[in-house]
């Protein structure tokens, strides 16, 4: 284990190296307090991050599958093992539940490890072709294989809401394909990376193929997408930072995996079954305090079960406990920091303004410390508000009534965004109907449950590119066509 006593080191080359810049204090969203002390690399730091991943790209990538495999089966043991530690320090970091973080952060990281140390077929046999026109005027059949080949050095820059699912779903596929990594991890919540970090490393990962740089400075985040040693960025984060990685990206033809915004639309119809509905939609006010791009923030509820459907949510927000999220009863935990909790509150605020019923909520709760904001419902909205059309990202609901399919649709299509949207109906084949409609990367049909095998990203400005399951090997390789003479 790595020291962390006087702050925690950047980890480049297989080393843990003093960082440049010193360290910044992480704190607890729940109490305010510092959980500690985080490494502010240099560009300079990060660039170097990057050429270790370049030298030891060469070597990982002509390892055979299996031993990948087996190194990420050890990581998986090995977090598993370490569970109940790694998943204080990740409630410590992100204010999330205690169940939330043990099952959600850090089980479902194990559960990605484990997932990618299953060894997939890298190639398989093309049909074979007469060619025409072969060589010398004469007919040939030409044979072909199609190889899957690892992208190269690829820079994972993830999201602050989950610091152990989401490296793990960008790191763990990366590593099997045979890519080696530069993890940039939130500058909120940075010391679960490398904790992860530390169990690749027990595992049996060699020096360079997994290498992790944090700060607050913008330049480091810009010097690991920027760097001629990076072949692919995966990022996760918000549409506006995308735009720009992507701009970088552009110039050098890099490879991009991109998961961004989302408003999710909740189509609720009026043969709804109610108490499903709103245990779903309710996700957006418990689930990481709604700071999840997934979320069914935005309610389009049919006119004939509008007010039974507000009524309930208000009565299920109301019943949500927030407060201390290391007691088994809290439900709703704090978000990120006082800069975020401000924007939330503002958002609440703004949705007054522009004409939205504030049902119940957006008050600070009673507590002395942390930064809580009570769940809010915002009804008699319409599409065309900020609140209902722009990212939250924090326990909001807003609710906009609509009278038939055409319009339901209509109205959830009109978005800059497109990541998962939700329909609930009694129709199962309306449900189907309506859901082949929505221009979204995921539809979830009378649920909010994933099924992690299915491919997830988003359209429009939700993102570029698709991951999970198969579909992450697929993101981190390219495809090599061998072609040959029969």
């Amino acid at each position: 284990m790595s020291p962390v006593s006087d702050g925690q080191r950047l980890f480049v080359g297989g080393e843990w190296v003093e960082p440049d810049g010193g360290h910044y204090p992480v704190t607890d969203p729940a109490t305010e307090e510092t959980v500690g002390w985080a490494p502010e690399a240099s560009p300079e730091q990060a660039r170097a991050a990057c050429a270790a991943a370049r030298e030891a790209f060469g070597a990982w990538s002509r390892t055979r599958p299996e031993e990948r495999a087996a190194v990420l089966r050890r990581a998986a043991g090995l977090i598993r093992d370490r569970m109940e530690p790694y998943a204080e320090l990740a409630r410590a970091e992100t204010g999330a539940t205690t169940a939330t973080a043990r099952a959600m952060q850090v089980g479902v990281a194990a559960a990605r490890f484990r997932r990618y140390a299953s060894v997939e077929p890298a190639e398989w046999a093309v049909p074979p072709q007469i060619n025409e026109a072969g060589p010398m005027g004469r007919a040939a059949v030409m044979g072909a294989l199609a190889v899957r080949q690892p992208v190269g050095v690829v820079s994972c820059i993830t999201s602050y809401n989950n610091p152990w699912a989401n490296p793990a779903g960008k790191v763990a596929p990366a590593l099997a394909m045979g890519n080696t990594v530069v993890v940039k991890p939130a500058p909120q919540d940075p010391l679960s990376v490398y904790r992860m970090a530390e169990a690749l490393e027990a595992a049996g990962a060699p020096p360079g193929v997994v290498n992790v740089v944090s700060g607050r400075e913008v330049a480091v985040g810009e010097a690991v997408v920027a760097c001629d040693d990076v072949d692919m960025v995966s990022f996760t984060g918000s549409t506006a930072v995308g735009r720009r990685i992507a701009e970088v990206c552009g110039r050098d033809m890099k490879r991009q995996l991109m998961e961004l915004g989302g408003k999710g639309a909740a189509l609720v119809f009026d043969d709804a079954d109610l108490h499903s509905a709103v245990a779903g939609i309710g996700t957006t006010f418990s689930f990481y305090s709604g700071q999840i791009c997934t979320a069914p923030a935005r309610v389009l509820a049919q006119r004939g079960v509008y007010e039974r459907l507000v009524d309930q949510l208000a009565g299920y927000a109301g019943r949500l406990k927030a407060g201390d999220p290391r007691e088994p009863d809290t439900v709703v935990g704090p978000v990120i920091s006082a800069e975020h909790r401000a924007r939330v509150e503002s958002y609440v605020e703004l949705g007054r303004k522009e004409g939205a019923t504030l049902i119940t909520g957006g008050e600070r709760p009673p507590l002395e410390r942390g930064f809580y904001v009570s769940p809010a419902l915002l009804a008699d909205c319409t599409n065309a508000m900020r609140v209902a059309r722009e990212e939250i990202f924090g326990p909001v609901v807003v609710v906009v009534p609509f009278e038939d399919e055409e319009e339901g649709v209509a109205l959830a299509n009109d978005s800059d965004y497109g990541l998962i949207d939700y329909v609930w109906s009694g129709d199962v084949a309306r449900a189907f109907r309506v859901a082949r409609q929505l221009r979204a990367g995921g539809v979830g049909v009378n649920t909010v449950g994933r099924n992690m095998e299915a491919p997830f990203g988003g359209f429009k400005k939700s993102g570029v590119g698709r991951d999970v399951g198969s579909y992450a090997l697929h993101a981190y390789s390219e495809v090599q066509a061998i072609v040959w003479p029969g």
